[in-house]
């Protein structure tokens, strides 16, 4: 699979598992051998059960998410894609704001991930 189509398919399925909280969509994109940094200070969840281990405790105490991502900016099999939600954090409205780069294998799924995010109170 190309890496434009492998981040877009990234993209829209992240998009999509997210709105719906849906770790099981989410985590077929990566492969079994996968690295996720989530913050350049967290220590790495490697492995696709560690991610989804991640994945489903972010989810824990947010509802009603209203998530877009962008059209991601690919160079060799790479790719940049910005990320925004709207949502509530244990009942108080949040904006998360972020990017994530993913590293893709010749198959199409994340073999390194990386986020870079922040959130803030209310939505802007």
């Amino acid at each position: 699979m190309d890496t434009r189509t492998a981040a877009q398919h990234f993209a829209d399925t992240w998009q999509h598992g997210w709105t719906h909280h849906d770790p099981t969509a989410i985590i077929a994109l990566y492969s079994d051998d996968a690295t996720h940094t989530s913050m350049p200070f967290r220590p790495p969840h490697h492995g696709k059960h560690a991610i989804a281990d991640y994945i489903r405790w972010s989810f824990a105490g947010e509802s009603d998410p209203h998530v877009t991502f962008a059209t991601p900016i690919v160079d060799g099999d790479q790719a940049a894609i910005e990320f925004r939600v709207h949502a509530l954090d244990n009942g108080r409205p949040i904006t998360l704001a972020g990017c994530v780069f993913a590293r893709f294998n010749p198959d199409g799924l994340a073999v390194q991930t990386r986020d870079y995010w922040h959130t803030t109170d209310g939505h802007q």
